[in-house]
């Protein structure tokens, strides 16, 4: 409860950083929106209807009251309100972006917990190697290298879209657009979740109830509760420090 109501003045300057940002753009909304008609009587007609005659702060409290209300107003280009266009694309957004999420979380949890069980090892380098390269290549230039090796030239998988244009919409036909770009997506927060799993499982070595289970040999166990601690550590962790990190993902 602390964290959300700590939370609510970092929103509230991130608004007020927002708005005055495009408060700030050069221009005139009313001659863009008017064009060819923008003589001055429908400019300042224009401007009253959407409160740009007011003052800043005036301007600032009726957007914040509308974006709290829902209204992120309306596209004067599509000639429709703006969540209307943003709810219809937020589905495969969705989709797209926990099917990343799923394959972060797993793989990331699965190569942390063998890499600190290996710790040191030429296992524990290679993964620690492979893991830094994710991170550091950027997931547009991945997604661009991947259409170029396996849509354009391999032929393997579609280039975009959510659907075949023809014959498609079932589940296999999801699937295949799915694949590469749900991999380019995860590959780099797989390398996040690799690391905080990696480090939460050297904290638990370093723990003397697992002592035993290591000293008998008894791998499977020693890596089922590695595993299952590391889980647990990393959605804390993600829950007390990243809470907006699946936002983050949607948005990207």
């Amino acid at each position: 409860m602390n964290r959300l109501l700590s939370a609510i003045p970092v929103v509230l300057g991130i608004t007020i950083i927002v708005f005055l940002i495009i408060s700030l753009i050069p221009g005139d909304p009313a001659t863009a929106i008017l064009g060819s008609y923008a003589t001055p009587e429908n400019v300042a007609k224009i401007n009253k209807d959407l409160g740009l005659d007011k003052s800043l702060p005036e301007r600032y409290l009726i957007w914040l009251g509308n974006i709290i209300q829902g209204d992120f107003g309306r596209s004067f280009s599509l000639n429709r309100p703006v969540i209307d266009e943003v709810m219809e694309r937020f589905n495969a957004t969705l989709i797209l972006s926990g099917t990343a999420f799923v394959l972060c979380s797993f793989f990331g949890i699965l190569v942390g917990t063998i890499s600190a069980a290996r710790q040191y090892t030429l296992t524990d380098k290679f993964i620690t190697f492979i893991v830094l390269i994710g991170i550091s290549i950027p997931s547009f230039f991945l997604g661009m290298m991947m259409i170029l090796t396996f849509a354009v030239r391999l032929k393997l998988f579609p280039v975009s879209g959510m659907y075949a244009i023809w014959g498609g919409g079932d589940l296999p036909d999801l699937i295949n657009h799915l694949v590469m770009p749900s991999i380019a997506l995860a590959i780099v927060a797989t390398g996040v979740v690799a690391r905080i799993s990696r480090n939460a499982v050297l904290e638990i070595l370093r723990q003397t109830m697992f002592a035993p289970l290591a000293l008998k040999g008894e791998e499977r166990s020693f890596y089922f509760s590695c595993a299952a601690c590391s889980y647990r550590h990393y959605f804390a962790c993600a829950w007390s420090s990243s809470r907006f990190c699946f936002i983050r993902i949607c948005l990207y």
